[in-house]
């Protein structure tokens, strides 16, 4: 059951959005502290990695719900599973945990689908957040010179999520939301020397962020820059998410896709948020939208990110199976 055969034969469909999803549950602060950390110092809200571990039922129902949706992979509830990030609320200690729970209930219910449908095998996505920080840039316009991260504190983070999602039982590691190259480099050279320390194969999938109408990621490379500057890794999957609706992605992933020998993935938000900061974009809005991806043959992964549910995903399944993959 490997991910690069089923590449091959069809469109494989991602899932959708977590957050949107945990939303919708409305958990309160006690609910993200649970039993366990019901004492804990600091505000635990919001942390939504956290809840693989406090509200675990939560996190299982909603995987489920994207595989009945017609999803072919999932993505670990793992976002911000790095101690740089967890720094916010200081559970940094508890970042082996968080990603191994968070792999281990997705396989679990990965495990469960594939049973029932042998002939769709279904996949689990190591998700690998970009962190709160910038190893390109300076947060403070008065000191260009000054990093808030090096390379090296990003290649120890990472090394230590990609271990533990891979102990989960992870088939995939995906390296999403790259607005920074410089750290999705430290996350690609931490796999490397993970798959070399325990001598194992896993695919990579990598998907930037273009930020804004100029078409350019944050630390200033347009898609193909990004696509040559990550090249040198043998990927799964290169591709954008996040950011933008599916028709402001479209010429972003027309400038890669001939001109790479990887398969191509998009998961776009539910168009650009309203004022309320939410996605209004309905799953048939942004169906129509992705058929010209198809259409014009860019892709071989796609899925859904910000404002995203199974809603959308359904409808993106039931458009992708009736067109051939992207040759590649």
């Amino acid at each position: 059951m490997s991910i690069e055969k089923e590449l091959k034969k069809r469109i494989l469909v991602l899932d959708g959005a977590m957050g949107t999803m945990l939303q919708a549950y409305k958990f309160s602060e006690e609910d993200f502290r649970g039993e366990r950390f019901k004492d804990y110092p600091t505000p635990l809200q919001g942390n939504n990695d956290l809840l693989s571990i406090t509200q675990p039922e939560a996190i299982k129902t909603i995987h489920g719900k994207y595989f009945e949706a017609g999803a072919d992979i999932i993505e670990t509830n793992t976002f911000s599973g790095t101690t740089i990030a967890m720094a916010d609320y200081q559970l940094e200690d508890l970042v082996y945990e968080l990603n191994y729970q968070s792999a281990k209930i997705a396989k679990e219910v990965a495990t469960e689908f594939t049973l029932k449908e042998p002939h769709k095998p279904r996949f689990v996505a190591g998700s690998i957040g970009p962190t709160n920080r910038t190893a390109s840039m300076s947060p403070d316009v008065n000191d260009p010179g000054f990093r808030a991260v090096t390379f090296n504190d990003l290649r120890v983070a990472y090394k230590q999520q990609v271990e533990a999602l891979i102990d989960g039982g992870v088939d995939i590691l995906l390296i999403e939301t790259v607005f920074d190259t410089l750290n999705a480099k430290a996350a690609l050279f931490a796999i490397e020397e993970v798959k070399d320390e325990i001598n194992i194969e896993i695919p990579i999938m990598l998907s930037g962020t273009i930020t804004d109408a100029s078409g350019r990621t944050l630390s200033g490379q347009t898609a193909e820059a990004f696509l040559i500057s990550v090249s040198h890794i043998s990927l799964l999957s290169v591709g954008f998410n996040c950011a933008l609706g599916a028709n402001l992605l479209q010429p972003h992933l027309e400038a890669i896709a001939n001109k790479t020998p990887f398969a191509i993935s998009a998961h776009p938000n539910a168009g650009l948020p309203n004022a309320f900061g939410e996605y209004d974009e309905t799953p048939e809005e942004m169906g129509e939208q992705i058929e010209e991806y198809l259409k014009k043959d860019l892709i071989n992964i796609i899925g859904g990110c910000c404002g995203t549910s199974p809603d959308h995903i359904k409808v993106i399944a039931d458009i992708a199976s009736k067109y051939n993959p992207r040759n590649y």
